[in-house]
């Protein structure tokens, strides 16, 4: 049976039906939590990362905090980005969303600043590839965004940012196909609700819109697994 490492940062973000969609498709789960619970709000942690290189796909999941910020998470981010590269190395398949697209694309030469428009809540983006990344809303929650890395093929974006690219085995994606509304609350409770204000957003009408297209965005985010595993994850590299 292949294994799948799944990358979370934070309590509160679970790889949801993304996750679901590998187990479809036979593979073994295995979840990897780098900031626990009690650490939420200090998240500078010294985690020791299970060898990428070792798993048969990877996922790599978002995170509230900016991949540069130091400062607030210490040096896993760096870390993290030796066992991409490790695993890019081996020829491991790498889906990474919103931070982890960010980390992939600072791991292979892109870059990541503050985002002139961040976004948060349901934006359309615009595919090239449709096979690979349906087009059409999807959520975002984002102040930061990516310049991709040398020889990356940019499948999808918006007026906003780059919201795709894939590169060898690689798939970064800026939005959250996992998404639910159970972990949209999660995210509000744990200071989601103060920034979505802050972006002009009522937070109790976010989560009725996510809860109203739930199924929807379950069976995209499936559409979204098949392309990465069909079209990315058997690149020749």
């Amino acid at each position: 049976m292949p294994t799948l490492l799944v990358v979370a940062h934070d309590h509160v973000s679970p790889p949801g039906p993304v996750s679901e969609r590998f187990v479809d498709h036979g593979y073994d789960v295995s979840l990897h939590l780098v900031v626990p619970p009690e650490r939420f709000h200090a998240p500078g942690v010294a985690p020791a990362f299970p060898g990428f290189d070792a798993a048969d796909a990877v996922v790599v999941m978002g995170a509230p905090w900016s991949t540069y910020d130091e400062a607030t998470i210490g040096s896993w981010a760096a870390a993290e980005r030796t066992e991409l590269l490790r695993a890019d190395e081996a020829g491991v398949p790498v889906l990474g969303i919103c931070f982890g697209g960010q980390q992939l694309a600072e791991t292979h030469g892109g870059s990541v600043r503050r985002s002139d428009r961040p976004e948060v809540g349901w934006f359309d983006v615009a595919t090239t590839a449709p096979q690979v990344v349906p087009g059409g809303p999807w959520f975002q929650w984002h102040y930061d965004s990516w310049t991709a890395p040398p020889g990356a093929r940019e499948l999808a974006r918006n007026a906003s940012a780059s919201q795709a690219f894939a590169l060898r085995r690689n798939l970064a994606v800026q939005f959250h196909p996992e998404l639910t509304s159970t972990m949209l609350a999660g995210w509000i409770d744990n200071g989601g609700a103060a920034q979505a204000r802050g972006s002009g957003l009522d937070p109790d009408r976010l989560l009725a819109e996510t809860r109203a297209v739930d199924e929807r965005s379950r069976v995209r985010a499936h559409l979204l697994v098949d392309g990465f595993l069909r079209h990315v994850a058997t690149s020749p590299g």
